[in-house]
């Protein structure tokens, strides 16, 4: 029984980090929707091109530099945390950290004073770019030093400092953006979009001293008592860097293979609605509905999911290092499970609404019917955040990257055929983006079978997809009414509306969602398991 409630509490825990994720990335969303709104209006056209032509640049040099050693710094120290070996969990900090001053001081640099051989050799076409590039080259030190700290943080399971942090870090960010961009605006387009590119630095800058803070309370927690204990030989430098790298590596790599994929995408599907029979012109509107309108809408449903794997690294770390085989697999169903309960509506609910929302978000109802496609792609890129972030907290951090690969391959072929049929054209890459989606996926659930012998329970699945059909037909029908009554902005607004208290209440009559479920969400779980329990929607949980 204590056993039990060790693994519901650290269960809860893990759960609990999730949500503040990802409230923290909703927020930081939103603040960021807004610059952009503000930025054009400063900017205009030239200048936002100006920024984003310094941009790739500097997040070329941010991946270089850091290589994903924030989730490798994350796994080794809830290794450490688990064995209660809390100076070796120091061990790794201040190793990585000197790892990551090194990498970004000199990546850092290297941007500096590679700003002006960029543009000479023509790798930047403009050479207004030029100021941009160079208030960019400080922010890379700066990100550096604070995914050290975030990946240390996340390693002690506390993603509030990561939250925290990226609120702050936007803040700041968007405010000195656009105070700097107006502020040097009368010198000239260039040099305002070098105050722009300034508000990097600065937003980092604040996030790092919010993670200090948090790094130094937690230290101060830290007993004399608790370093004494255990006080297992070192782990020598040489030793911690080599396992960093080695975890490090593949992660890096998966994180190159998504812009590679795009770049693909970016040869291959205007050629082949060419082929189709569309003129250039008519390929590139095409191709802007799937990449521009249908994508980020998929990943902004994956919110959650993206703050679940971030949050599940550390989580699965500690389970495997106390090899508890019970609380892997109920880390692991949680997960799915709620996996599940977000995805399968999201993707149901995207596909329904596809034409109104492209409508009221993008004025473009034209991008609906393939809105509409990439709506399964939801699930299946859920449970490929959401596996990976699994098999990354199991060690098994090179698994996903081959499966991307194995994905990647499969995408290509499919664009390259389907795209060419005239009945399909754009709509056969969007199924091929889904095909992606789920053969990564598919490889990744069979290896944390493989590793933990999981299974999905298909009674919890059956009565998600229940809630979820029931959820579909009533916003099919509300949607066909709110539509002709309303603007589409509103209408949409009141279908997400309906949606969610739907879906949640055959949950409820189902038994799908019980009052620890509710108690798990921030702020408002404690009043809302009460409601429902005065109103006999939720039976009180033994």
């Amino acid at each position: 029984m204590v056993n039990q409630r060790n693994n519901n509490n650290n269960t809860g825990s893990f759960l609990k980090g999730t949500l503040v994720l990802t409230i923290a990335g909703m927020v930081v969303k939103v603040i960021g929707s807004l610059n952009w709104i503000i930025l054009s209006r400063v900017l205009g056209g030239e200048g936002i091109g100006l920024y984003q032509m310094a941009f790739p640049i500097y997040l070329l040099a941010l991946s270089l530099s850091s290589a994903g050693i924030p989730v490798a710094i994350s796994i080794i120290t809830a290794e450490k945390i688990a064995l209660q070996d809390y100076r070796g969990a120091n061990r790794v900090f201040t190793a990585s950290l000197a790892l990551l001053t090194l990498s970004g001081l000199v990546l850092s640099i290297a941007v500096y004073f590679g700003a002006g051989w960029l543009i000479e050799e023509g790798v930047i076409r403009d050479a207004r770019a030029y100021p941009a590039i160079l208030a960019l080259a400080p922010a890379i030190f700066l990100v550096t030093l604070l995914s050290s700290f975030r990946g240390y943080l996340q390693g002690w399971q506390m993603m509030t400092p990561t939250a925290v942090s990226q609120i702050v870090e936007q803040i700041f960010r968007v405010a000195t953006m656009v105070l700097f961009a107006a502020l040097l605006l009368p010198k000239g387009i260039e040099y305002a979009a070098g105050g722009a590119s300034l508000g990097a630095g600065f937003g980092a800058a604040a996030g790092l001293l919010v993670l200090i803070y948090y790094y130094v309370r937690l230290q101060r927690s830290v007993s004399v008592d608790k370093l004494n204990k255990n006080r297992k030989p070192l782990e020598s430098n040489t030793s911690l860097i080599r396992r960093m790298v080695y975890l490090a590596l593949p992660v890096s790599l998966s994180s190159l293979m998504l812009p590679l994929v795009s770049n693909l995408d970016l040869f291959i599907v205007p050629l082949r609605l060419e082929e189709a029979g569309y003129t250039v012109k008519e390929a590139t509107e095409h191709f802007g509905y799937l990449t521009g309108m249908a994508v980020p809408l998929v990943n902004l449903a994956t919110l959650i999911t993206a703050a679940l794997a971030t949050a599940l690294v550390p989580a699965m770390a500690t389970a495997g290092t106390s090899e508890n085989k019970q609380m892997i697999k109920q880390k692991i169903g949680s997960a799915i499970r709620l996996t599940n309960l977000v995805t399968i509506p999201a993707a149901a609910g995207l596909a329904i609404v596809a034409t109104p929302l492209a409508t009221a978000v993008y004025h473009a109802p034209q991008a609906g019917a393939v809105i509409e496609v990439v709506a399964v792609g939801v699930y299946m890129l859920g449970i490929h955040q959401v596996t990976t972030g699994i098999l990354q907290g199991m060690g098994y951090t090179a698994l996903p990257l081959i499966n991307m690969g194995i994905a990647a391959i499969v995408k290509v072929a499919l664009n390259w055929n389907l795209v060419a049929i005239p009945s399909l054209g754009i709509l056969g890459a969007g199924w091929a983006t889904n095909a992606d989606f789920g053969v990564a996926a598919m490889l990744n659930l069979f290896f944390v079978y493989r590793y933990s012998q999981f299974t999905i329970t298909i009674t919890s699945l059956v009565k998600i997809v229940t809630a979820t059909a029931v959820m579909g037909i009533t916003l099919y029908a509300a949607n066909e009414y709110l539509i002709q009554h309303m603007s589409a902005l509103l209408a949409i607004c009141a279908d997400i509306s309906i949606a969610i208290f739907v879906y949640g209440v055959i949950l409820l009559l189902v038994g799908e969602l019980t009052e620890q479920d509710i108690l798990r969400i921030p702020l408002v779980g404690t009043g809302l398991a009460r409601m429902f329990l005065l109103c006999g929607l939720l039976k009180r949980s033994s």
